[in-house]
């Protein structure tokens, strides 16, 4: 085993000792399950089935949500097949919670140390382990890879800072990358790079782009629409801190219009709610709560959305939305192919690393523009609000290119059934 991961493996056996207390921590800072903490130890909630079963892990909402359209593709050619879904988030598991398939196990993921890896791997037993993104965890796998368990890597990609990281260990990259039995990059930029640092290639596979559009609740949405009463909806979807100020700030410009639009703001991380009614009402607009229930009266001016699973209901109402995530260095902004799926015309902020390869492809087709400022913003949501009609092209031509990425799904599909059978 390269030196690193001999370190990393006997620094785990040490965080071993010390997980719990850091598990009763972070429960109290809202970023545990308190009633789920065990999971993260590897004792499980849940009895394993019988027969095989593949484990599908994506460590927070975006992966876990990726990883939808493998979940139901396998459920379809491997109905004999059990699925367990794992994920790292409070967040992520409550939305897994709502969108997992009838019959899927949702565990929280176990801290990678040798001794809970050990164990969740000796209990669930999985023929198969996928992987989405970036997730190398090296205790899993070497537990996986001792057990006989086949694993993949699935919409493959890396930060600049991972790249970095791991080029600079490039024998421990080797050691773990060049273990995977299948490895679809998001792209062909990331398979040459997956490849230099030694694992396989077996072509692209985008999960972005292969995923089903967001549901949308038809009775919600009638709802919504009979309340704004022909007001236009803006929105502004997964906000991070300090990007309230600048979506607030932009609509503040546009309030005293005639055709009255309402902002729906809609945090990434539903627990700021009471901050962000706080910073609504300073600015002296008035605001309704989504999470309690408060109605969206002819005077309301900004709908909080502070609740999970929604962003669907928001994008498909909406004139006009701003992705976000992008309006800030840091974040690497959140998935443009969400609104394009049904529809919404978009603009996002200029810090987008995240989703280089989709933003190359939406920006092929004209399917989106870029605001850098408030300012920017606003005349972007007037433009909306004044001519629908261009944007809705935009919108147009931004959906057909969203719908790529269903052929690349069934070849996965396909290894990943023959992985199951251990061809």
């Amino acid at each position: 085993m390269p030196p690193f991961l001999t370190f990393y493996t006997s620094l785990g056996r040490i965080v071993t000792w010390f997980t719990p207390g850091v598990l009763r921590q972070r429960a109290k800072a809202g970023k545990e399950d308190v009633a789920r903490m065990g999971e993260r130890m590897a004792r499980p909630s849940r009895e394993r089935p019988q027969g095989p079963l593949v484990w599908l892990h994506g460590a927070s909402v975006g992966e876990g949500l990726s990883l939808l359209p493998i979940i139901e593709g396998l459920r379809i050619r491997r109905p004999d097949v059990t699925l367990l879904m794992t994920s790292g988030t409070v967040a992520a598991a409550e939305l897994m919670g709502q969108r997992l398939p009838e019959g899927v196990i949702h565990q929280y993921a176990p801290v990678d140390t040798p001794d809970f890896a050990a164990r969740f791997t000796k209990y669930w037993a999985p023929e198969l382990a996928i992987f989405a993104e970036s997730e190398l965890w090296p205790s899993l796998l070497e537990s996986l890879r001792s057990r006989g368990a086949r694993t993949a890597l699935l919409s493959a990609r890396m930060s600049e800072g991972s790249i970095r990281r791991w080029t600079a260990m490039s024998s421990s990259a080797r050691h773990l990358l060049g273990g995977f039995d299948l490895v679809m990059a998001q792209d062909r930029r990331f398979a040459a790079l997956f490849k230099t640092l030694g694992a396989r290639d077996d072509g692209d596979l985008n999960l972005k782009l292969a995923a089903a559009p967001l549901p949308v609740d038809e009775a919600a949405r009638a709802e919504l629409v009979a309340c704004l009463d022909g007001r236009p909806l803006l929105v502004a979807a997964s906000t991070h801190p300090k990007e309230d100020e600048i979506v607030l700030d932009a609509f503040a410009r546009l309030a005293n219009r005639p055709d009255r639009p309402v902002l729906a703001l809609v945090p990434r991380h539903p627990i700021r709610g009471d901050d962000l009614m706080e910073m609504v009402r300073e600015r002296h607009l008035v605001v309704a709560r989504r999470s309690l229930g408060e109605p969206v009266t002819p005077q309301i001016e900004v709908l909080l959305a502070d609740t999970l699973g929604e962003l669907g209901l928001w994008y498909a109402a909406a004139r006009m939305s701003v992705v976000c995530g992008s309006l800030v260095n840091g974040v690497g902004g959140h998935n443009p192919l969400e609104p394009a799926r049904l529809g919404c015309p978009f603009v996002v902020g200029p810090f987008t690393q995240g989703w280089q390869a989709v933003y190359r492809s939406l920006s092929a087709v004209d399917g989106y523009r870029t605001v850098s400022d408030a300012a920017s913003l606003a005349y972007a949501f007037a433009k909306a609000l004044d001519r629908p009609e261009d944007v809705l092209e935009m919108a147009e031509r931004a959906q057909a290119e969203a719908g790529r990425g269903a052929a690349q799904l069934d070849r996965a599909l396909d290894r990943l059934s023959a992985l199951v059978d251990g061809r």
